[in-house]
């Protein structure tokens, strides 16, 4: 018996090897574009002059607290007039979720040109709400690089899964809202309720850049890319369902409904009750301004992997990062720096360059199999005088931004400080996956008032309170240890807990239940898609 199911099983794969999907070209769908730059809007009207002032320059705006970036969404999708874009590797239909789907629909309400493009991976939500927004004549919903949504049974999806392994595992990571081609929101949130203070159980700190001016064409430029590729398929050839008009009313009224009942509690309002136009004219938006860079991956880093495919954002970040002359200071909750980055970092710490790394800990991820992947690097990277901190799974701070939680804490911000004089922020990790498998986008500012605000949010991450210290055992401590039989350790953590500082020879807060997994991890050929 169980040969014989051994045998269909195989036979299933084999069938769904041949079974390919042509590519979104081969469907019915419009080939769009951004706004051009030159369109009158009342927010390009509104920055014109101070474009001008600060010679050409953009203006930014750091997003730290999950509901400040939840109001500035929202105030973005009102400020719209002519057009709205958002690209997301997850958009969930949860309580924030429905609020933005609310304020989306709301602008296409107003003739505004609504385009969601959702990667496959975490999308799903082919169901009753998104699928009748997407009926919406203003609204349009693809899906990137699906493998699967369109079968009948999670049998059929799942041999999809097996027989397309590596066209699997390379996932759309962007993360950017446009509107108007004026104004954007970049940076490390996807669309939940965790990213955005809004979660009963789980809390991801995170960091977002509001740009506004002549960067976001490129912003732009790079999302028409993605919108156009033979990989984004219109929501509508991948759902089977059927919708009558009324579905779409249904809808409306649903999310009406919801932001009635959810919009105070979850302080979902726009940040200020004045438009963002007229904020901007009055100089009252807080905008920095500073020369920047915009990077982005190709589609075609997931559609035509190639061996020797060079990431953009990657690339810039590296450039960036050898270039630094007395400090780094890294964000990175998924990071996996193998030998060729911590020999990187080791060259930077040997010319007298203060390097200092943030990542999850072990309590702390949503990944335990990339902490198995980073674990065996730390003691060479504290070897070569990089210093290592962990953040914690609790936060007892309760102030806004990278501290502060009434849920489990995890980080989930991607910055790069280099020297305080630079910033690189968007959705690319120091790891594999980032560099050779997701295509990914970083927005780089070189403002030493933009980078030293997130240098003092690295200080307030790092804090004993915040963060755990990874250090190497002394000899002392070493012996310690053997005195009183604790297993060996070449690592110690110290942080302040229940308002006293202390030190741990093991992952605190993990448990033997994620120690568990990671060793088996450890043991796994996997190290490649991490």
């Amino acid at each position: 018996m169980l040969s014989s199911l051994l045998l269909a099983f195989v036979a299933a794969l084999a069938l769904g090897a041949c079974a390919t999907r042509p590519p979104a070209t081969a469907y019915p769908r419009d080939v769009t574009h951004a706004l051009p730059p030159g369109a009158s809007t009342p927010l390009a009207e509104a920055l014109a002059a101070p474009v001008k002032a600060h010679g050409g320059q953009s203006g930014f705006r750091l997003l730290s607290a999950g509901t400040e970036a939840l109001q500035m969404r929202i105030a973005l999708a009102r400020a719209a007039t002519q057009t709205l874009d958002m690209q997301y590797y997850i958009a969930n239909e949860d309580t924030t979720g429905k609020l933005l789907l609310g304020a989306a629909l709301y602008a296409a309400d107003q003739g505004v040109r609504v385009r969601m493009l959702v990667d496959d991976l975490n999308f799903k939500d082919i169901d009753k709400l998104m699928a009748a927004l997407n009926t919406h004549p203003k609204i349009e919903i693809r899906v990137f690089n699906p493998f699967g949504s369109e079968q009948l049974s999670m049998f059929e999806r799942t041999t999809d899964l097996f027989t397309r392994i590596d066209t699997f595992t390379r996932r759309m990571h962007n993360k950017a809202m446009i509107v108007d081609n004026q104004l954007a929101i970049v940076g490390g949130r996807n669309l939940g309720d965790e990213y955005f203070n809004a979660s009963p159980t789980l809390e991801f700190r995170d960091l977002d850049m509001l740009a506004a001016g002549p960067i976001v064409a490129d912003i732009s430029a790079s999302f028409d890319r993605y919108w156009n590729s033979a990989s984004a398929y219109p929501l509508r050839v991948l759902n089977r369902q059927s919708f009558d008009p009324h579905d779409l009313d249904e809808a409306r009224d649903a999310l009406r409904e919801h932001w009635r009942e959810n919009a105070d509690p979850y302080d979902a309002k726009p940040i200020n009750a004045t438009p963002l136009a007229q904020q901007i004219a009055r100089d009252e938006l807080g905008l920095v301004w500073a020369p920047a860079e915009f990077k982005a991956d190709t589609p075609d880093k997931v559609a035509v992997p190639k061996a020797d495919y060079k990431s953009p954002p990657a690339q810039r970040l590296f450039e960036l990062m050898r270039g630094a002359h007395e400090s780094l200071l890294v964000f990175s909750p998924y990071f996996v720096p193998h030998e060729v980055g911590v020999n990187a970092l080791s060259q930077l710490t040997a010319r007298g360059v203060h390097v200092a790394i943030l990542t999850n800990s072990l309590a702390a991820t949503d990944a335990v199999a990339v902490q198995a992947g980073y674990s065996p690097y730390r003691v060479p990277l504290l070897e070569h005088g990089v210093d290592l901190y962990e953040f914690k799974p609790v936060q007892r701070d309760r102030s806004v931004g990278l501290t502060g939680s009434r849920s489990r804490a995890s980080l989930h911000a991607k910055a790069y400080v280099i020297d305080r004089r630079t910033l690189v922020i968007g959705s690319l990790n120091l790891d594999p996956r980032s560099v050779h498998l997701n295509t990914e986008l970083a927005l780089i500012v070189h403002s030493p008032q933009i980078a030293g605000q997130v240098a003092e949010l690295f200080k307030s991450a790092t804090a004993p309170s915040a963060s755990y210290r990874v250090q190497l055992a002394s000899p002392q401590e070493a012996a310690s240890l053997r005195r009183i039989g604790a297993p060996p350790s070449p690592l110690v953590w110290t942080g302040e807990d229940d308002g006293k500082m202390r030190t741990y020879n093991f992952d605190p807060q993990a448990g033997f239940y994620r120690n568990l997994l990671t060793g088996l991890f450890l043991l796994l050929p996997v190290d490649d898609q991490l």
